[in-house]
C-alpha cells in the first residue's frame, strides 16, 4: 500500500485528497480509481483511504479505516550530534530516521570544523527535514522526525538531561559500556550525545557529567562521527525490543 504524508489542508471539507506534490507523486505510480492508500499525518495518525476519483490535479479519497501507526518505537530516542563536516550529517538523519528515531538535534562544539551561520542554517534546515519526512516514508514511519539545532553545547546537555537515560559517548572512557548505562534501570526515553570529528574535550565530558549525563563507551574501536550516533542508536533499539 503506497504510503503518503499529508497536512490538515488535505482535510478540507472533511474528504481527503491528494493534492501538490502528493498528487504528481500519485500520478508518477499511475494511482487509478479503486485502489487503497495509507495517509499519515507525521505525528503518529493513519488512514486507510481508497480512491475515490482521480482528478487532473487532485485525488478525492474516502476514508476507510483510522488508526495509530504500528510502525512507531516504545522508546523516544533522540539523537543529539556535534556539527560534522560536509554531508555527513545528512547521513545520519536519513539513517537515524529509518532506524526509529524521535528527533535529530544538531549543536556546536569545541572542536567543531563546520559552524553553520544563521543564514545558511535556515536553508540546511529545510533540506534536513525533507531528508527526514523522505526517509520516513521510505521505511514505512508514521512521524517524521524533528530536526533542529541549538545554539550551545550548554543548550544540548540541558535538553538532553530531561531523557530518562541521558548518555555521552567517549572515546577514552572504558569503564561504563551503553549495555551497563541502560541497565541501570527502565527508561521509556534516550537522549544519545556525540561529537564532532576530533570527538569531545576533557572538559565537555565533564560538563556533561555535571549536567547529569552518564558518559559511556562505544567499545574498544574508534568510531567515525557519523558512525558512533546510528551504531548507538541500534543498540538501544535492540535493549528495548524493537529489533
Amino acid at each position: 500500500m503506497v504510503r503518503f504524508f499529508v497536512s490538515p489542508e488535505d482535510f478540507s471539507g472533511g474528504i481527503p485528497a491528494l493534492t501538490g506534490e502528493n498528487a504528481r507523486h500519485a500520478k508518477v505510480l499511475r494511482l487509478q480509481t479503486g485502489e487503497e492508500v495509507l495517509l499519515c499525518d507525521g505525528n503518529g495518525k493513519e488512514w486507510v483511504c481508497l480512491v475515490r476519483e482521480a482528478l487532473p490535479a487532485r485525488y478525492l479519497l474516502d476514508v476507510l479505516e483510522t488508526r495509530d501507526s504500528t510502525a512507531e518505537a516504545a522508546v523516544r530516542i533522540s539523537v543529539y550530534m556535534a556539527f560534522p563536516k560536509a554531508d555527513k550529517l545528512e547521513h545520519v538523519i536519513q539513517k537515524a530516521t529509518e532506524l526509529g528515531a524521535s528527533e535529530i538535534v544538531a549543536f556546536p562544539s569545541a572542536r567543531c570544523v563546520s559552524r553553520p551561520d544563521e543564514r545558511s542554517l535556515a536553508k540546511k534546515l529545510d533540506r534536513w527535514q525533507k531528508i527526514a519526512a523522505s526517509a520516513a516514508e521510505q521505511s514505512g514511519r508514521g512521524r517524521i522526525p524533528d530536526v533542529s539545532v541549538l545554539p550551545s553545547y550548554a543548550a544540548a546537555l540541558a535538553r538532553a538531561a530531561a531523557a530518562d537515560r541521558a548518555l555521552l559517548f567517549y572515546e577514552n572512557e572504558h569503564a561504563v559500556t551503553l549495555k551497563m548505562a541502560l541497565q541501570a534501570k527502565p527508561f521509556h526515553s534516550v537522549s544519545l550525545i556525540t561529537g564532532p570529528e576530533g570527538g569531545l574535550s576533557e572538559a565537555e565530558v565533564e560538563q556533561a557529567r555535571a549536567a547529569g549525563l552518564q558518559v559511556c563507551t562505544l567499545g574498544r574501536r574508534i568510531l567515525r562521527c557519523e558512525t558512533a550516533p546510528l551504531c548507538a542508536l541500534s543498540a538501544v533499539m535492540y535493549e528495548a525490543g524493537e529489533f
